[in-house]
């Protein structure tokens, strides 16, 4: 073997040695990623192309993960805010013991409904928020929030209407679509697709292929579309509606399919034929024959896909939107079949189902708002604290979410803390909400601990990937199911230890044909029935000190595996795991705590879609009440949109929380990691920008009636006039090298208001924001 040779196999076994698996954690895809660790620092980062999910595919925010792991507002120490608004480091027996003894006393004096929680485990990182719902059973409280029901709720609302579950989700079919519908979403730089942007390439180079996007904005991924329909900002209802009635009119729905799979089209049909279809077309801003070249190439496709995403979800008319959009592909019979939109698994059901309150649905105190998919809208969410109500919100735990920042209203959300008798951080960093809350509590980054997500929507088969930690913890943090076993332990509703039960727990897993395990477990439940809301913290308590060293936290995955073995045991059994009942589910959990990579959890074929549909027919329920009164109030507010509003004191409409390039939710605090766009710029016509007199690169006053920001603007021809638009993810407190402490960008939600909403879901109308742009003072 030459020197070379040699040479070459000495740097292939070291950068064999040297790479890390883990995932990047930014969107719902969640990529795999490799990583070469130096001390605490990821120094350099790639796909992964032994991954079978991702197969080597990243995006540029994914190769910046270091920014997110080392910062500025890292927490090392349990904190506790002092009388004058400091805070103090303390000791973890000392935050826990405090904590508990002042929730037991707001329990005592006001009952559980005086509890809030909020979040329960950050974009991807969903492992830590399975053992929150130990914390809310033993606080008595049904009142969970979460930036979910910030953005899709009015879309799982209609879901369950639909299917007979909110639980039931949608995804879209994009890889295997002919003809696809991009609907308020700008995948080239937001993703959500698996290998997003090669998907794409192909088709903007295939000429078999056709990609249409609605967006008020020439987006990215509108440049390279076959057509793009500039809707005007808020009126994609009018322009859904027109599509929905042409096809209509012609003639074009899936006849045989209706039939056989659906109930309610007549009622449907007559709603739709009755749109004044140029009336809406005008409203909507887009030429009539291009809306019907757009609603008959869809109909007549022979697969066809609906990308649906937060430009119609968080915008005017967002639940009703949500319906429109799923109207389109069922009523052409692109449901439940090869790239059309389709039903898929839920492997941990990050989402559940509610009922409406005349059927017995649990409402919020203080606004009667109901819950939907178990969650409810962090818009009412300071209504629910900043009140005299005797039976308002006392006490909040905020888990790896950021509200103040990222729920609508900042001023509202900084208020609320203010009137809190009790307030809690679970978090990596010292973020808004943990500057306003009486204890933060620290917990290690996401790849510091043994982490997961639990968006498994790939198809046909599904992935699950278990991330190991890859760097050392920092400072005297805990890993969030600790924090909430402690806690539940403070209160009094379990035990310090389970002495019997981890010494099965050990035993069954070095014998565990025997089943030791599960026997002593329903046994010890039994006895203590009490006890059975806290079988999470039990499971880590006992089975995760069975687990190799820092998975105790995968304890809870065990049970979920064994559900999800028992209701799709074919497909997972096609995945090549062996067994059978409780020997398939050990196996599962087995092949994914040994694995670097992700899991193949299982592997279904489109007849099985049809078996997740939940009505009692097992068909789809096309017709929604509500959806009948949302339309025509659709055509009362067409009347009124007709005349031209002039002298308006906010004249334009700002899409707030635009995605771009370099922002990704409130997960990167610090602007070093951005390359382009550090300042998050407004856009802003050429025009507007000339009739206000301002410049390209200056600054300005970005005015609503809820309050005002200072921007910077940039000059963009491909938003329309009239329309500005500012990035999330900005906005954030951090501290430069000199020690100062300073704002990244806009804060966007200082614009935005809690009762600017949808009247179903209470989705806050962030892409439809009144505002002024005016000179500075």
């Amino acid at each position: 073997m030459s020197v070379n040779q040699l040479a070459s196999d000495k740097t292939t076994k070291k950068d064999q040695i040297d790479w890390k698996s883990t995932a990047c954690m930014l969107c719902s895809i969640g990529c795999s990623i490799e990583v070469q660790v130096e001390g605490q620092n990821l120094k350099k980062i790639r796909g992964d192309k032994a991954s079978g999910s991702s197969e080597g595919y990243i995006c540029q925010k994914a190769a910046r993960l270091d920014h997110y792991q080392n910062h500025s507002e890292r927490l090392t120490k349990p904190l506790r805010k002092k009388s004058d608004g400091s805070f103090e480091e303390v000791e973890w027996d000392t935050a826990i013991a405090d904590i508990a003894q002042k929730m037991r006393s707001i329990k005592k004096q006001h009952g559980g409904h005086a509890f809030a929680y909020y979040g329960g485990g950050g974009q991807g990182n969903h492992l830590g928020g399975t053992y929150s719902s130990s914390l809310n059973a033993a606080l008595g409280t049904p009142y969970v929030y979460t930036a979910l029901a910030q953005e899709k709720t009015g879309d799982f609302w209609v879901n369950g209407k639909l299917f007979g579950r909110q639980s039931c989700y949608a995804a879209e079919g994009m890889e295997h679509s002919d003809y696809t519908i991009v609907l308020g979403a700008n995948p080239w730089d937001a993703h959500g697709v698996p290998k997003t942007r090669d998907v794409l390439k192909d088709y903007k180079k295939n000429p078999n292929r056709t990609m249409v996007v609605v967006d008020p904005r020439l987006s990215e991924t509108a440049k390279m579309a076959d057509i793009h329909l500039a809707v005007k900002p808020g009126r994609d209802a009018f322009l859904l509606s027109a599509m929905i009635a042409i096809i209509l009119q012609e003639g074009l729905e899936d006849k045989a399919f209706i039939a056989e799979r659906t109930n309610g089209f007549e009622k449907v049909k007559s709603q739709f034929l009755a749109v004044p279809v140029e009336e809406y077309a005008e409203l909507s801003g887009v030429d009539l024959p291009l809306i019907k070249d757009v609603a008959i190439g869809f109909a007549k496709a022979k697969t066809a896909t609906v990308q649906a995403d937060l430009g119609i979800q968080q915008s005017l008319h967002s639940t009703l939107n949500s319906y429109l959009e799923k109207v389109l592909f069922l009523i052409t019979g692109n449901f439940n079949k090869k790239g059309g939109n389709h039903l898929v698994s839920q492997f941990a059901p990050i989402i559940g189902h509610s009922k409406e309150p005349e059927d017995g649905g649990i409402v919020t105190k203080v606004t009667g708002m109901k819950g939907i998919s178990k969650l409810f809208p962090p818009n009412v969410l300071p209504q629910e604290i900043n009140t005299d109500h005797p039976d308002r919100i006392r006490s909040l735990v905020v888990d790896s979410a950021n509200p103040v920042m990222s729920g609508a209203d900042t001023q509202a959300y900084k208020k609320a803390f203010e009137n809190l008798e009790l307030s809690v951080v679970l978090d990596v960093a010292l973020t808004e909400t943990a500057r306003a809350a009486d204890y933060v509590l620290p917990a290690p980054s996401q790849f510091e601990k043994t982490e997961c997500a639990f968006f498994t929507f790939g198809f046909p088969t599904s992935y699950f990937h278990l991330r190991k930690p890859i760097v050392a913890p920092k400072g005297d943090t805990l890993p969030e199911a600790e924090i909430y076993r402690r806690l539940v332990v403070a209160l009094g509703e379990i035990p310090d230890r389970f002495p019997k039960l981890e010494r099965i727990a050990k035993l069954d897993r070095k014998f565990q044909f025997g089943r030791l395990f599960p026997a002593a477990l329903a046994a010890t439940l039994k006895a203590n029935p009490k006890w059975m809301p806290y079988v999470p913290l039990i499971l880590y308590s006992t089975l995760g000190k069975a687990l190799p060293e820092n998975m105790s936290s995968a304890a809870t995955l065990w049970g979920v595996c064994q559900f999800y073995a028992a209701r799709f045991s074919k497909q997972v059994a096609a995945t090549g795991v062996d067994g059978k009942g409780y020997s398939l589910g050990n196996n599962l959990f087995n092949k994914i705590m040994e694995s670097d990579k992700p899991v193949p959890l299982g592997t279904f074929d489109y007849a099985d879609t049809w078996k997740m549909i939940k009505t009692k027919d097992k068909k789809v329920h096309l017709h929604i009440a509500e959806m009948d009164e949302a339309l025509n109030e659709l055509s009362r507010e067409a009347k009124t949109l007709n005349a031209e509003e002039s002298g308006n004191e906010f004249p334009f409409i700002l899409m707030a929380g635009e995605r771009r390039s370099y922002n990704a939710n409130q997960i990167f605090r610090t602007p070093d990691w951005r390359k382009t766009d550090k300042d998050g710029a407004m856009r802003i016509h050429p025009d507007d920008l000339e009739s206000l007199s301002l410049e390209d690169g200056g600054r300005a006053l970005c005015r609503s009636t809820t309050g005002q920001i200072e921007v910077v603007l940039m000059s963009d021809d491909s938003v329309q006039l009239g329309m500005v638009t500012l990035p999330h993810g900005y906005g954030m407190l951090y501290t430069d090298k000199s020690g100062a402490l300073k704002q990244n960008g806009p804060a966007i939600n200082e614009l935005t208001s809690v009762n600017h909403c949808d009247p179903i879901a209470k989705t806050p109308y962030h892409k439809h924001v009144a505002v002024a742009v005016e000179a500075l003072a």
